[in-house]
C-alpha cells in the first residue's frame, strides 16, 4: 500500500469511529504525546518491534489530529518538506542544525 492509501485508510477509519470531530483535538493531542512517549521508551530500551509500532501509532494519531483540524496529513508533510528542502546546515552529534541566515 502507498503512503497516500494508508493515510486515506486511517482517515476513513477515524471518520467511521467518529474521531473526526474537532471537539476532540485536545484529547487527540494528548494521545499524540502518549504515543511519542511510548516510541521514545522503545527506542531507549532497544525494542525494535515496539519502536516500529510506536512510530506507526504516532503517525496514526497525527493523521487523526490533522483530520480534526481540517487538514490532511499529506498537506502538513508537504508544508514541512517545503520548509526544509532548501535548508543548509550541518549534522552535529547526529542532529541537523540549520544555518542561521
Amino acid at each position: 500500500m502507498t503512503m497516500d492509501e494508508l493515510v486515506r485508510n486511517v482517515e476513513q477509519w477515524a471518520i467511521a469511529k467518529g474521531l473526526d470531530n474537532s471537539e476532540y483535538r485536545s484529547r487527540q493531542a494528548l494521545k499524540v504525546m502518549e504515543e511519542v512517549g511510548e516510541t521514545m521508551a522503545a527506542l531507549a530500551r532497544g525494542q525494535r518491534a515496539e519502536l516500529r509500532d510506536g512510530i506507526g501509532d504516532s503517525i496514526v494519531t497525527l493523521i487523526i489530529l490533522a483530520l480534526q483540524s481540517g487538514l490532511s496529513a499529506t498537506e502538513c508533510l508537504q508544508c514541512a518538506y517545503d520548509e526544509i528542502k532548501g535548508r543548509t546546515g550541518k549534522v552535529v552529534d547526529g542532529v541537523f542544525v540549520k544555518s542561521s541566515m
